[in-house]
Order: structure tokens, then C-alpha cells, then sequence
């Protein structure tokens, strides 16, 4: 049922939403996890792999794990506690990783390190995956390599060598039968004719101003990579979920509205075009107490197929 929501004056909301459009990328996805069932879906699917590798991989054997550009997400309490042979961070967000730092020290979990370094540059190519290893993970294989939301930030056409090389110069390989590793990575659905979805929202306003429209078609990747031979040996799984966003303070709803925009580091909208969209997003969600949905699609790619793999 539709939420009965106070009525903001122009003024009122315009410097809200103006405001909002300034916060910090981790900020904003602080007031996502909060207040939306992403991070529990994404939990849900996570539960599932390292369900499955707990039942591949020998009791005593310890879990490694990489995770690439969600350093501080709620997921990081799942991460530290199923992977006490080491979780690696790697995160170009600074402030982020300033967080985990602290909770490193303060809560005295060792065995978690961070990277700082941008994932494009530290995954260019296999080459680069394989220094990586060496210089920041001490030469070891990784039982599990988590990329949540985090391939927003490079092109679809990326995607294919950066995981096939994640799959085989990164990821742990055993050989026993069984899922030995996994990838997990999750996006936003590429395609939506529903206005209060967040890819319809991405497509309408960065279509508009920028001439852009999503082309991350997690789900195709899939496809293509379950057919790419360096990836025989894989099970590649898919799977898509619904996820509600809706908070009663405006200022916080609309810093998700431009963290999906990927405003300001990837489509600097103007002043005028930010008024635009926050009369747009008060009109048609926020005061009609309407929540922001999405449709994320889910890609585990798993080491091994002698187990069947959850997700």
C-alpha cells in the first residue's frame, strides 16, 4: 500500500534534492542498504555459494576471498566471517576503505587487507591479473571473487576478459571433483519498461541528457562466457530477483536517485537538468509514497562442476 508522504514546497524539495546530489558514493549506498532488500538478496544468493563450496571443499580448509568494490557493504560481515584465510578489499574509494581500516584495527581482524586501486587498471588484461596475485594476494588463488555492483564502472565489452582471466589466473583451482572457487557478481537489469524502476529512471534521464542508455547486459554475459572454452570446466549460473527502495526522508531518497545516475563521475548533470529530475522523482515516487524497484541479475560462475552450484 502506497505510503501518505508530507507535501515539500518547491523550494523545500529543489534544496534537498540539490543538496543530496553532492554526498559521497558510499554515503549513498549507505542510505540503499538501509532502506532497500538489495543487500539481503545479495546476501541470500552469497549464502548459496559458499553453501555449495562448503559442501565441495574439505572441512578444515580455509576460505580466501576478493572483493572488488564493496569494501564496507553489509556484505563484508558475511565475507570476514566464511573467509578467515585472508578477504582482500579492493576499492578505489578512498572514504570506503578509511572505514574498514578503522574496523580492521578497532575489531582486530587481521586476516582482512585492503587494496587500494582502481579494478580496471589492476585487471587490464591476464597479465595484470597474474601481478596482481603476486603483489597483493602473496601468489594465492581465491576460493571466492565477489564483483557486487561494481561493473557498473567499466564497459560491457570488458567484461568477458576480465572475468574468464578473474576464472583462471585468480581463482582457486583443486583437482577434485567439485566446485573448487566461484564468482559472484550481480547488476541492475539492463532493460525495464516500468518507471519506477531504477534502470528505467537510468535509461529515461541519461538517455535525455547525455544520449546514453544501458548496455551492461549482465545476463548476455553470461551467455557468452557458459559457451567461451577457457571456461569448460565452469558451471555458469543465472538468476534475476526484484528489490524495493523507499525511505520518508527526500534528501536521502534522491542520493540513491543520483547514485544510480552515477552522478556526478560518470553524467555531471547540470543545475537545471538536476531540477528536472528531482521534480520528476517527487512528482511520480517520492510523495505518492511509491517505492524505487529493481531487477538485478544475479551471475555465479563456478570452478568445477563435479557438485551442482546453488543460486
Amino acid at each position: 500500500m502506497p505510503r501518505v508522504m508530507p507535501t515539500l514546497s518547491v523550494e523545500e524539495r529543489t534544496t534537498l534534492g540539490l543538496r543530496a546530489a553532492g554526498g559521497h558514493m558510499f554515503q549513498q549506498d549507505k542510505v540503499w542498504s538501509r532502506h532497500s532488500s538489495d543487500k539481503v538478496d545479495i546476501a541470500h544468493v552469497l549464502a548459496d555459494v559458499l553453501r555449495t563450496l562448503g559442501k565441495a571443499l574439505p572441512l578444515d580448509q580455509p576460505f580466501t576471498a576478493l572483493s572488488v568494490g564493496s569494501s564496507n557493504e553489509p556484505q563484508f560481515r558475511i565475507l570476514e566471517s566464511a573467509c578467515r584465510g585472508g578477504l582482500h578489499l579492493l576499492d578505489i574509494e578512498g572514504a570506503a576503505l578509511d572505514v574498514v581500516e578503522e574496523r580492521i584495527r578497532r575489531q582486530g581482524t587481521g586476516h582482512v587487507r585492503v587494496v587500494r586501486g582502481n579494478y580496471r587498471e589492476a585487471f587490464g588484461d591476464a597479465a595484470a591479473v597474474r601481478r596482481f596475485r603476486d603483489a597483493h594476494l602473496c601468489g594465492r588463488r581465491m576460493t571466492l571473487v565477489t564483483l557486487h555492483h561494481s561493473l557498473y564502472y567499466s564497459p560491457a565489452d570488458f567484461w568477458p576478459g576480465l572475468l574468464a582471466d578473474l576464472y583462471e589466473h585468480l581463482l582457486a583451482a583443486d583437482p577434485e571433483p567439485g566446485p573448487s572457487g566461484a564468482i559472484h557478481a550481480v547488476l541492475m537489469a539492463s532493460r525495464s519498461d516500468d518507471p519506477h524502476s531504477t534502470t528505467w529512471l537510468y535509461n529515461h534521464f541519461a538517455g535525455r541528457f547525455f544520449g546514453h542508455h544501458n548496455d551492461q547486459d549482465l545476463r548476455a554475459c553470461a551467455a557468452g562466457l557458459a559457451a567461451d572454452p577457457r571456461l569448460a570446466a565452469a558451471q555458469v549460473l543465472t538468476k534475476s530477483s526484484r528489490v524495493e527502495f523507499f525511505v520518508d526522508d527526500f534528501a536521502q531518497f534522491m542520493a540513491v536517485v543520483w547514485m544510480i545516475l552515477l552522478h556526478p563521475n560518470v553524467h555531471p548533470f547540470s543545475e537545471e537538468q538536476q531540477r528536472e529530475v528531482v521534480e520528476w522523482v517527487y512528482a511520480n515516487l517520492w510523495s505518492r509514497g511509491l517505492p524505487l524497484v529493481q531487477v538485478q541479475d544475479h551471475v555465479v560462475i563456478y570452478r568445477g562442476a563435479g557438485v551442482p552450484g546453488l543460486i
